[in-house]
């Protein structure tokens, strides 16, 4: 399978990613836990189809240490016992946030409010930078049908 468009060649497509990129730099940088800014990037990728993303999060997770079993339940993370209550929050609002068409009421107060039980202020702010971001990459690879399965921890960087 070949990607509609290279968008690894592309010098508009480059610049776009480079400011992607730079948001995921100050994202990652921020005091939003690791572990939870994968886990978001995971269940976004998994919800919006990209296969590429959610190879590359899933191997990203791992070489950080996140275990086969967290990561094998993030599509269930509901029914699985792994995820702290912190987690689960961000997972709701990663949830409800890239669904946000599909919701005549975009993110529950309900959700919001539990998210921000868990996170101070500037992570919630990384919170719902990672999840735009994401859901922005996301979408690029999907629309061109990125190929997936062959991303290896550390090759963009």
């Amino acid at each position: 399978m070949d990607a509609r468009l290279n968008l690894f060649a592309s010098p508009v497509a480059q610049q776009v990613f480079k400011h992607f990129n730079a948001a995921g730099k100050a994202i990652a940088d921020s005091t939003l836990p690791a572990a939870t800014q994968e886990l978001v990037k995971i269940r976004a990728s998994q919800i919006n189809g990209c296969g590429f993303c959610t190879d590359m999060h899933t191997k990203d997770a791992t070489a950080a240490g996140e275990t086969a079993t967290r990561l094998h339940l993030v599509a269930a993370w509901r029914e699985a016992t792994v995820f702290t209550e912190a987690e689960r929050a961000a997972l709701e609002l990663t949830e409800q946030a890239t669904r946000i068409a599909d919701a005549s009421g975009g993110v529950t107060d309900e959700a919001w409010a539990d998210a921000a039980k868990h996170y101070d202020e500037e992570q919630l702010a990384a919170l719902v930078s990672i999840i735009a971001v994401i859901n922005a990459y996301n979408r690029a690879n999907v629309i061109v049908r990125q190929p997936a399965g062959d991303y290896v921890p550390g090759m963009f960087g």
